[in-house]
């Protein structure tokens, strides 16, 4: 790290995955009244200083999708899908039974598909971009 940062190399909040969907995508209205798609990916683990010894072969992000666009895309996705998604990682607070809680999940604000899942092309689901 260089001793003068410029401001940008001190604020980047930029997340690139590419990976799994695990749990298909869900669409759900918020008691705000705002509808977001939340998903799970599983995304490999590269061999680091940390996982060395591990036996955890991947890791799964939650993920959110506010925008309507980003939304219709990945609402096509299914569990098993290849996807590559762009986002940023975020601290959302809600309330749940046992009063607030917080959860740390990538806001995905772009996303593609890679490839579908072998039993979406069994069931003839098409490739969509």
């Amino acid at each position: 790290m260089s001793e003068n940062p410029t401001p940008e190399s001190t604020t980047a909040n930029g997340v690139r995955l590419c990976g799994r969907v695990s749990t298909a995508p869900e669409e759900r209205e918020l008691p705000s009244g705002s509808v977001i798609l939340t998903l799970r990916i599983s995304v490999p683990r590269e061999p680091t200083p940390m996982t060395q010894g591990s036996k955890q072969q991947s890791d799964w992000v939650d993920c959110s999708v506010w925008s309507a666009r980003t939304r219709r895309t990945a609402a096509r996705w299914r569990a098993g899908d290849t996807v590559e998604i762009e986002g940023a990682l975020r601290r959302r607070f809600y309330r749940g039974g046992d009063g607030t809680s917080t959860r740390l999940e990538v806001e995905v604000l772009a996303g593609r598909l890679v490839a579908r899942a072998a039993s979406s092309r069994k069931e003839g689901v098409g490739v969509t971009g």
